[in-house]
């Protein structure tokens, strides 16, 4: 698989093609955000890693128009704290993020999940009825959530919220974007209704609620479903 890299920082190229290409991917580097979008358009990659900060546009402009005819999974790079920076490019259609500095196999983690999400939706095939994180068992189909073998019951937003997460499992979903789907558009702008029921989900399906492993918390950005450990 191909992955095109599209980022200015000699360093942080030489990392990424080290331990991209270590794990048996084909890399591409671009320098600037015109030659990553001709790039793109040439070479037809699997995945795009995207830093914000570029030389001659930003990686928003540069998403903003790969997403105008491409849905190439895109992973943003994003400098630390720059928390409005990761929503906005969740929001314009990337699929993940990752803070500098990150280590190899959180980056590859990353990239396995966005490919196999990018998979699942060129061949047009659906997520299992059936998912397991864990001891935590959601069968979408039947509205049905157990933890081990006993049942949790959940309220029906709590079930919403968590089906939402589960859908798009290892994907950070912002939180414009989690009240849109689960209470409305005219709820965007109500982040205490996410923190009450994520809190509420953690109590009912974590180990310990004070340090979830399930349902992971993105500072400033939204909530993730892990799938990897």
């Amino acid at each position: 698989m191909k992955i095109l890299v599209i980022d200015d920082e000699a360093q942080i190229q030489r990392f990424l093609k080290i331990a991209l290409e270590g794990s048996g991917y084909e890399v591409e580097l671009a320098d600037n955000g015109r030659q990553g979008l001709e790039l793109a358009i040439l070479q037809n990659p699997d995945l795009i890693l995207l830093d914000i900060g570029l030389p001659d546009m930003t990686g928003f402009d540069v998403l903003s128009q790969l997403r105008e005819w491409s849905k190439i999974p895109v992973i943003i790079l994003s400098v630390q704290n720059q928390e409005r920076d990761k929503v906005t490019a969740l929001d314009l259609g990337a699929d993940d993020y990752l803070t500098k500095p990150f280590g190899v196999q959180e980056l590859l983690a990353r990239v396995r999940v966005a490919l196999r999400h990018s998979a699942e939706r060129s061949t047009g095939q659906t997520a299992s009825a059936i998912q397991q994180f864990g001891d935590v068992r959601i069968d979408l189909a039947a509205h049905l959530v157990h933890k081990g073998e006993a049942k949790i019951k959940l309220t029906k937003t709590e079930y919403k919220l968590l089906a939402l997460l589960a859908q798009h499992a290892g994907k950070v979903l912002t939180h414009r974007q989690l009240l849109s789907e689960v209470w409305g558009a005219a709820y965007v702008s109500d982040s205490h209704y996410l923190q009450v029921y994520v809190s509420q989900l953690r109590r009912k399906l974590e180990d310990d609620p004070t340090s979830p492993r399930l349902i992971l918390t993105e500072p400033g950005v939204g909530y993730r479903l892990e799938t990897e450990s």
